[in-house]
């Protein structure tokens, strides 16, 4: 179930991330950068190469490999990366937990992708990894993510002040939870 690939529209699918889909992302991710600096840390530029994004992958990747994240990627009929969802420090035991980050191209965006794409990872934390609760933050202005996690059963549970440091300073975010089942921990 978490290998598979699921279609969000016509033309736009979510998979699991590959190393092959480095200068894809690195294409993507430079064409949005404007768009997105409110929104991400200040970042190199050889983040925004292939180079830089196969480096990131390989790190990522391994983190999935160990069971720590689950990184994909909303491909287009191309198969041109449009965006991306990652489930990251996820844990086991008795917390079940994962923070979800996710990202949609500025050509994409506002088009219900990253609402249909955070649902249905929501249904692969619950169903595939056995997880009870998914978390995500926003900057206090990013009204639209805020939208997206309000239409996916995220409730807002507190501010966390200076939590992380994006476009250039620590800033406050907006912190929601989405509680997936209330049964046991399995496996």
């Amino acid at each position: 179930m978490i290998d598979d690939t699921h279609p969000l529209t016509d033309d736009v699918r979510m998979r699991p991330a590959a190393l092959g889909d480095a200068a894809s992302f690195a294409e993507t991710l430079t064409r949005s950068r404007a768009y997105m600096r409110r929104w991400d840390p200040v970042r190199p530029d050889a983040f925004y190469t292939p180079e830089g994004q196969e480096q990131r992958l390989t790190a990522l990747l391994a983190d999935r490999d160990a069971g720590r994240a689950m990184p994909w990627v909303l491909a287009d009929g191309d198969d041109r990366v449009v965006g991306a969802m990652t489930l990251v420090s996820i844990e086991r035991g008795a917390f079940r937990n994962a923070r979800l980050g996710y990202w949609i191209d500025v050509d994409h965006a506002g088009r219900g992708l990253a609402t249909a794409a955070v649902s249905r990872v929501c249904e692969l934390a619950r169903d595939g990894l056995g997880l009870h609760r998914v978390a995500a933050g926003t900057v206090l202005d990013n009204v639209a993510s805020q939208r997206v996690l309000d239409k996916c059963g995220f409730e807002l549970y507190g501010t966390a002040p200076r939590y992380l440091h994006i476009n250039g300073a620590w800033q406050d975010h907006r912190m929601f939870q989405r509680i997936l089942h209330d049964g046991p921990p399995q496996g």
